[in-house]
């Protein structure tokens, strides 16, 4: 006890209740597995992400076509899109059953196997819903001089969009996203149209996208985006209804 308990009791315990409430030890477990679960969900968003990413240039690279994505463009997806989301996941509240959970083992390791399954599932979707946009973006503009440009700027904001989706998926492994309620975490929110703005901003601003090596998208383009950029998250939340029902 911090408060009636003696010097040599606090000296030796390996906890001491501040407030004299065993409540609290409840309380700092609770607190304790909800870090370690947004600690997960940081990880699992940031590799399915950037392991996505290298999945994209990879393959175009084996199926020889040109390379979909420019290092500024990859630079700016790691350094904007992706690490805003990433960080509002650290400040996601607990799940429904934060508390029912046993105890975890003390050697468990944040990474663990069926954790990267998952990251390289959801890599692979983001991945081939990217390259499918692209290679559908290359034959609509065939014979364009600008082909490749317009094929750049729409996987470019295909995968940004993807990634920002995604981030709702990942505030649970076991809930979709709908059930943990889409407004209890408005941090994302705000990380997410950050991104959102600073991405837009760099492909409407004619410096910027010269910077960048993207363009301006009509409407019928952003049609595109949006028709693959969802692909990942439906297939990430029917996943999490499977498993969880098994």
């Amino acid at each position: 006890m911090g408060i009636t308990g003696t010097d040599v009791a606090k000296n030796t315990a390996e906890v001491i209740l501040t407030d004299d409430n065993f409540a609290t030890i409840v309380n700092a477990v609770e607190e304790g597995r909800i870090i370690f679960s947004n600690i997960k969900k940081f990880v699992f968003f940031l590799l399915s992400c950037n392991i996505g990413e290298i999945f994209i240039v990879f393959v175009a690279i084996l199926l020889g076509w040109e390379v979909p994505l420019l290092p500024i463009q990859l630079l700016w997806l790691n350094l904007v899109s992706d690490s805003f989301p990433a960080m509002a996941l650290g400040v996601e509240p607990a799940e429904p059953d934060t508390m029912n959970k046993p105890p975890r083992n003390i050697k468990e390791a944040i990474l663990d196997r069926k954790m990267f399954g998952g990251i390289l599932a959801i890599a692979a979707g983001v991945a081939a819903a990217s390259l499918m946009s692209f290679y559908y973006a290359m034959e609509r503009y065939a014979g364009d001089p600008d082909q490749l440009m317009h094929a750049r700027s729409i996987i470019f904001m295909t995968l940004i969009v993807s990634e920002l989706l995604m981030s709702f998926s990942s505030r649970s492994r076991s809930y979709t996203m709908f059930r943990i309620g889409l407004f209890t975490n408005r941090t994302i929110w705000k990380a997410n149209l950050i991104s959102l703005a600073l991405t837009l901003a760099v492909m409407y601003m004619p410096f910027a996208a010269f910077v960048f090596k993207v363009e301006a998208l009509p409407v019928n383009d952003w049609e595109i985006v949006l028709a693959f950029a969802f692909i990942p998250l439906v297939i990430g939340e029917i996943f999490k209804k499977i498993f969880r029902n098994k």
